[in-house]
């Protein structure tokens, strides 16, 4: 009886297992496959032959074995301190006439004493005075990393050209160094002419000469030519100037003109580039004699003939009334020269001249300016200037219907026709200076012959 009381135990015992065992498999593998098909990899399966291995493969995997995400995943929350990035800014500003670098350094957003160190910093490389509009200016700036939005100057690049390039950085102690940097550049000859059917200008345009060469073309030219009355149709021109590039083959800047020739009714009137033995340098014909006259028909570039010398009806008091000076229409700003060396014996206001500048050349001739916008600041009472130096800018000021320059010439005091006086001579080279100067323009025609023209147009009517 006890055995089979045993017995039966024993009986329900492996009953209860036998049913239960297959439950608890099932259970357990339920709550493991998805684990196991998240993780599945085919070197996984080559590998791991039963669930407890992979158990033991998923918990001890290195994080360099797992699958490479195709997309970071998406970040919430602040990023850590030790992985935000100080952002550089750099803003390249525009520069007009007449503004001044701590205007615009200002104006960028650099704190006053700030600019000033830096620019201090610069004056040992260059001078800020010698900022154009066609320079390039870059300031730089590095977003802080604490303060959203706040920024911290770090210096500022001027460019007067691709090739130089002036730097200015803030050092470890605040204070800020400049430096120069120039880029290698290489010289060519360039070769262009063209026929004249309505004006120079359009003619030289079209012939691909840069603007900077055709207002010295015009420049070199002005003691002789009067460019409203001696140009003809058909009349034509050649020049042959400088052109640098860097050695990648950027174009870097246009230089001097070495040759020019305007042919003029037929009449040729060549000019040649020469470094004389003081090292000045100057234009001079075939025959060795300058293109500079002690004075400038034209002290002003680009400008129109407006009103001539003489008798005309005034346009602001409606009558007749004697012009004893010429009028050049030209853009206000647009910069006056001397028309030659000598003292300035007035500067300022002079009645219906409005803002007005006269310069004393010698005992015998004078110049005249009047209706200027402003002064150069370097042109003042008693100082001496020099042919072609900036002393003021076009304006409209005193009796006057628009910008203009009204420009006089006097003798002896007396006023004359800057268009029809006949100007003092220039320097004609003679002995060995003659022969240096023959022995440079055969070599200047030589190149020039050489070259093949760049491009040649002829100007529409």
């Amino acid at each position: 009886m006890a055995r089979t009381s045993t017995g039966i135990k024993k009986t329900m015992l492996n009953s209860v297992f036998v049913g239960r065992v297959p439950l608890a498999i099932a259970v357990i593998a339920a709550s493991v496959l998805p684990i196991w098909l998240l993780d599945f990899r085919p070197s996984d399966a080559s590998r791991i032959e039963g669930p407890i291995e992979r158990f033991a493969a998923i918990e001890h995997a290195a994080p360099v074995e797992q699958a490479v995400p195709t997309a970071p995943p998406e970040v919430t929350g602040p990023i850590p301190v030790n992985r935000q990035i100080n952002r550089q800014i750099n803003r390249k500003i525009r520069i007009s006439r007449g503004d001044t670098l701590m205007g615009l350094m200002i104006d960028a957003g650099v704190e006053r004493i700030e600019a000033h160190t830096a620019i201090e910093a610069l004056r040992m490389h260059f001078d800020p005075r010698r900022l154009r509009p066609e320079h390039e200016i870059i300031v730089s700036f590095e977003k802080e990393k604490e303060a959203a939005g706040a920024e911290t100057f770090t210096g500022f690049t001027v460019r007067p050209d691709r090739a130089v390039e002036y730097a200015v950085r803030r050092t470890g102690d605040g204070n800020f160094s400049a430096g120069k940097s120039v880029k290698e550049v290489e010289r060519t000859l360039v070769r262009a002419e063209g026929v004249i059917r309505s004006s120079l200008y359009l003619s030289a345009v079209e012939a691909g000469v840069p603007a900077g060469v055709l207002q010295e073309l015009v420049r070199i030219y002005s003691w002789d030519v009067d460019f409203q009355r001696s140009i003809q149709p058909d009349d034509r021109f050649d020049v042959m100037y400088e052109r640098f590039f860097t050695k990648s083959g950027t174009h870097v800047r246009d230089g001097e003109i070495i040759y020019a020739n305007l042919v003029l009714q037929g009449d040729e009137n060549p000019l040649y580039r020469h470094t004389l033995a003081d090292k000045s340098v100057d234009y001079f014909d075939d025959k060795g004699k300058s293109a500079r006259k002690a004075l400038m028909r034209t002290p002003v570039n680009g400008a129109r003939l407006s009103s001539g010398y003489g008798v005309r009806r005034h346009p602001i008091l409606g009558f007749n009334k004697m012009h004893r000076g010429v009028d050049f229409a030209a853009p206000a700003g647009t910069p006056i020269y001397a028309a030659g060396d000598g003292t300035i014996v007035h500067r300022g206001r002079n009645g219906a001249y409005g803002n007005y500048i006269r310069i004393r050349h010698n005992s015998e001739y004078s110049t005249a300016y009047a209706h200027l916008s402003r002064f150069n600041r370097r042109a003042r009472s008693g100082q001496r200037v020099k042919q072609g130096q900036i002393i003021g800018y076009v304006g409209s000021t005193g009796r006057s219907t628009g910008p203009h320059l009204h420009y006089e010439i006097l003798r002896r005091g007396r006023q004359t026709n800057p268009m029809r006086v006949k100007m003092p001579s220039g320097r004609n080279l003679k002995g060995a200076e003659l022969e240096r100067f023959r022995t440079e323009r055969a070599r200047i025609e030589d190149a020039f012959a050489g070259l093949t023209i760049t491009r040649k147009a002829v100007s529409a009517d």
